[in-house]
């Protein structure tokens, strides 16, 4: 058969090379590789030696020589074209290695690079199974000579090191959730790594702790009384980290927390063996506090869950917002229903307000916001970062609000949460990057990782177990050089937790949650994120370095008024002031009032020598007109304010509102009041009336004066001494706010400006009182001599006409102008209008009469006249007659009374002799006026003419007294 097919392929190349002519349909022979040949099919050697070009189809192997193995395109096929097919892809004659390493016991190995056998270029990744330790190295590359670099590697057994861990997985914070799986991830990153803890493997025992403290103290016991011995404590929850870490120095394990944030933890004296990937909870302050400067809030609110790490947190807070400046205006606190406080905080109109709670509360937290309307433009929430992004979207049956009406609710707030995902995209220990880290483990929770509790947290659970696993690597090293394992810890050996304690304090490295490093105390050191709720979804809007005191602002924030909120309600201070219309109209009366006080006392002083103004004591009157004139002038700084003076010009309108006012008021009733009294005194005592009557032809104007100067003095020394000793200022009476129509952010306060010093109402008391026994006395005076005539003051009348209309003024306006203190406009009209009028009445009663007198008569002139005349002041005519007939009045009644004593001895006689009795009869004319005894009295009246029918002494035998012309002295001037 051979030999036919031999045939035939010669009897196919005859034509084709035998006869001299070239053919180019074939492909020529290619070079076989090198250490390797080519396989000719249906050829000998000697043919090949003699063929250039093959004829297309036909097909070429390539062979190698030794241990040797192809590597690329074995056969190569003659294409029409005439070329070889794959002449792209090389051929090469490769040594090969032993099949041995593709192998691996209780492990496995991943080959790359490799065809039917493992050739030059093949590499080979070993791993162990999980509970096994790879001795050896991970990989081995084939070389040129056949050989692996490395030698095949084994799986040993590891030594299992054991982790307790509690892991909420529920209650106030759920933080296990997402924390477990990421602390999972990290525990297969690290058991994989031959170059970290090689010997060990760790292994994690968990519970769940529902955040509760309770239920953490039993698991914690749980933990450390039964086997195997746990190398190290990872609580979550910083009530549960407390219970967990004051606890575990007993035992001399060291406590790593992966999601506590109490600032309380950081108190090394308390928990001496505590770390923390958890920043404290006060990291989030400094942060608050630059936000707080940086829109220009000085007042805050705060509503805190009572619990410790938020009471010190809370504790913290208010230190450093008081050292910048800000205040904390009102601090509540809830236990587990948080309705009392947020209406509180409604109550006590708080606006920009910082929550401390747990998730869980938080809801309930804004349950109460939404009944209570404490959201929306006006108000601004601040709240923990580490909630899940919906947490105002998970179902609680412990509230009573919608989806819709929270979200409402929560709208436009802020978080401070510590950085706990590296912003940059670097990879670190565990050699990902945050976004792969991310991803992954959003890959291992399903479906809607975002409402897994703790998905913010997860990186730092994930790098608190790298941190454990580095610490627990030092430490095994330092302990083989004093010849000690990890697996020889137990509760007593003090030694073994020494050396975790400082692997722990100096670890340092890149994780997934950033650079992680502890301080002094243990606790994270990191940046921290700001963001804000913008529709429904948070926005960073910022980060700040509080070691560099940094803010990173990306000015994304958005207010739902357009700006950030007033910090409280704006109360915009009015002032309210006397009407200008009013203290205009009142001033110009003062004033009108003022130039009449000036013309009375032109006046008198004018015509003080005219006798008829001389008998009204002209000086008393010119006090009055003085008192009139000071009263009037203080209407005007009654009326001023802070429209037209300065604050520090009110200490001297007060004190001129008040000298004015009390002098005016002194000279001018003290000036009255001593004429009535005067006339009181005089005139209305019936003891001694004749003495009295005869004192008061020669009164001595000196005392009147004196009078008038003691009630004078005794208001300087009163006023003095309450301006030395409580001087009156300005005071500010506040009003209830009132809301404007078109601001809900704005409340205006009224206030009223008012003259008083510390002791106001005993000062009013003693002035008032003293003034009104005064007006009292006045009235009464005025009363009793209103019948009583005297030439020496001939105007009391008047006067006490006019005591009359002050004292009703003055006792009426004094207590309302009290009661209408808050009213300025009704308590300035009321006492500057009684003051203005009781002027007027004054000084129209005194002085007007005796204007009319003086011009109508003109007594004025003949006075003058008979001056020039006789060239001294004299009597007029009138005076003298009436002085006169007023002594000749006297004398006569002192007769009278004589002829009444006679008459009646007489009588006496005649019934003594038993006559008979006669009536007497009075035959008098109407001239005639006997009196009831048979005498006559005298009815003189000055000024008037004089008759009077005087009896003969003795009378007639028939006791009748007549009057005729030779018995009758007839007295006529």
């Amino acid at each position: 058969m051979c030999r036919s097919i031999t045939l035939l392929f010669a009897l196919w190349l005859t034509p084709v090379f035998g006869s001299g002519q070239s053919n180019t349909t074939g492909c020529r022979i290619i070079h076989p590789p090198r250490d390797g040949g080519i396989r000719y099919r249906g050829l000998t050697l000697t043919q090949v030696k003699a063929v250039e070009v093959l004829p297309v189809d036909y097909e070429i192997e390539f062979v190698c020589r030794g241990e040797r193995e192809i590597s690329g395109p074995k056969v190569r096929k003659c294409q029409r074209n005439g070329t070889w097919t794959d002449m792209d892809k090389p051929s090469r004659c490769l040594h090969t290695c032993s099949r041995m390493h593709l192998k691996l016991e209780n492990g496995r190995a991943d080959v790359r690079g490799m065809g039917r056998v493992p050739m030059e270029g093949t590499s080979v990744q070993f791993a162990c199974d999980p509970g096994f330790l790879l001795v050896g190295s991970s990989h081995s590359l084939c070389t040129k000579s056949g050989k692996w670099d490395h030698p095949k590697p084994i799986c040993q057994g590891k030594r299992a090191l054991h982790v307790g861990a509690l892991f909420p997985m529920s209650g106030g914070w759920p933080g296990g959730q997402a924390c477990q799986p990421a602390a999972q991830m990290a525990l297969e990153d690290v058991n994989n790594r031959r170059d970290i803890l090689p010997e060990y493997e760790l292994r994690l025992i968990h519970h769940d702790s529902q955040c509760d403290p309770g239920q953490a103290t039993r698991y914690l016991y749980e933990l450390l009384y039964n086997d195997p011995i746990k190398i190290m404590l990872m609580p979550g929850c910083s009530s549960v980290s407390t219970l967990v870490a004051e606890a575990a120095r007993m035992w001399h394990l060291i406590v790593l927390s992966y999601g506590s944030s109490s600032p309380a933890l950081s108190n090394r004296q308390r928990f001496p063996t505590f770390f923390r990937t958890h920043p404290s909870a006060t990291l989030h302050n400094p942060t608050r506090v630059q936000l707080f400067k940086k829109w220009g809030w000085t007042k805050i609110a705060t509503i805190q869950q009572t619990t410790e790490v938020f009471t010190s947190t809370l504790d913290d807070l208010e230190e450093r917002v008081k050292e910048a400046g800000i205040e904390i205006t009102f601090r509540q606190s809830f236990f587990s229903d948080p309705a009392i406080p947020v209406k509180n905080l409604k109550r006590q109109d708080a606006r920009v307000i910082v929550g401390l709670f747990y998730e869980t509360e938080a809801r309930k937290v804004f349950c109460e916001v939404y009944k209570e309307r404490l959201f929306g433009k006006k108000y601004v929430w601040f709240l923990i970062g580490w909630y899940a992004d919906n947490w105002f979207k998970i179902p609680d049956p412990a509230i009573n609000c919608t989806v819709e009406e929270m979200t409402q609710a929560v709208e436009g707030h802020v978080t401070t949460e510590i950085v706990m995902l590296n912003p940059e995209n670097t990879r670190g220990i565990s050699n990902m990057t945050s976004q792969e880290f991310m991803e992954k483990l959003k890959k291992r929770l399903g479906e809607n990782p975002e409402m897994t509790g703790g998905l913010q947290e997860a990186p730092l659970a994930y790098d608190a177990i790298w941190a454990l696993a580095l610490a627990l690597n030092k430490t095994a090293y330092e302990l083989s050089k004093k010849g000690r394992r990890l697996e020889d810890f137990n509760y007593n050996n003090k030694m073994i937790s020494e050396e975790i304690y400082r692997a722990m304090n100096s670890s340092s490295f890149d994780g997934v949650s950033g650079h992680v490093v502890f301080d002094a105390s243990g606790s994270r050191m990191a940046w921290t994120l700001i963001e804000q709720l913008q529709g429904g979804v948070y926005k960073k809007i910022g980060y700040y370095d509080s070691t560099k005191d940094n803010l990173s602002w990306y000015n994304n924030d958005k207010w739902i008024g357009g700006s950030p909120p007033a910090d409280h309600t704006k109360v915009i201070i009015t002032f309210r002031y006397v009407s200008q219309k009013l203290f205009i109209s009142v001033s110009v009366l003062a004033g009108l009032g003022i130039l009449l006080g000036f013309v009375c006392l032109s006046f008198n002083i004018y015509n003080s020598h005219v006798r008829y103004i001389q008998n009204s004591q002209p000086h008393l009157n010119d006090v009055t007109a003085a008192g009139c004139i000071l009263s009037l002038a203080a209407v005007f700084p009654l009326g001023l304010d802070g429209r037209h003076i300065e604050t520090w010009h009110f200490p001297l309108v007060c004190q001129a509102r008040l000298w004015l006012l009390g002098l005016g008021f002194s000279l001018a009733y003290g000036s009255m009041f001593t004429k009535i009294w005067w006339i009181h005194t005089a005139f209305t005592k019936k003891d001694d009336k004749k003495e009295r009557r005869k004192q008061s032809q020669t009164l001595e104007p000196w005392k009147l004066y004196t009078t008038v100067s003691l009630l004078l003095g005794l208001d300087v020394i009163t006023l003095g001494i309450w301006q030395i000793v409580d001087p009156l200022q300005r005071s500010i009476e506040e009003f209830t706010k009132e809301e404007p129509r078109g601001d809900l952010d704005v409340l205006i306060l009224p206030q009223l400006e008012h003259c008083s010093s510390l002791k106001m109402n005993t000062w009013l008391g003693i002035v008032y009182g003293s003034k009104g026994l005064l007006l009292l006395l006045g009235i009464f005076l005025a009363y009793e001599t209103k019948s009583v005539s005297t030439e020496k003051i001939n105007d009391h009348r008047a006067v006490g006409m006019a005591i009359y209309n002050v004292a009703v003024l003055c006792l009426i306006t004094a207590p309302v102008t009290m009661i209408l203190s808050s009213q300025q406009d009704a308590s300035f009209a009321f006492s500057s209008l009684a003051i203005v009028f009781s002027a007027y009445i004054t000084l129209v009663v005194l002085f007007v009469p005796k204007m009319r007198r003086l011009i109508t008569r003109g007594e004025w002139q003949s006075e003058q006249q008979d001056t020039l005349k006789t060239g001294s002041s004299t009597n007029n005519n009138e005076e003298e007659k009436s002085r006169l007939l007023e002594r000749e009045n006297q004398e006569l009644g002192r007769i009278i009374a004589e002829k009444e004593e006679r008459v009646m001895e007489l009588r006496q006689q005649l019934r003594s002799r038993r006559r008979p009795s006669v009536p007497a009869r009075d035959n008098c004319s109407d001239n005639h006026f006997p009196n009831s005894s048979g005498a006559v009295s005298s009815l003189y009246q000055p000024g008037l003419p004089l008759a009077r029918c005087l009896v003969a002494e003795g009378g007639d035998k028939l006791g009748r007294n007549s009057c005729d012309g030779s018995r009758v002295h007839l007295l006529y001037k």
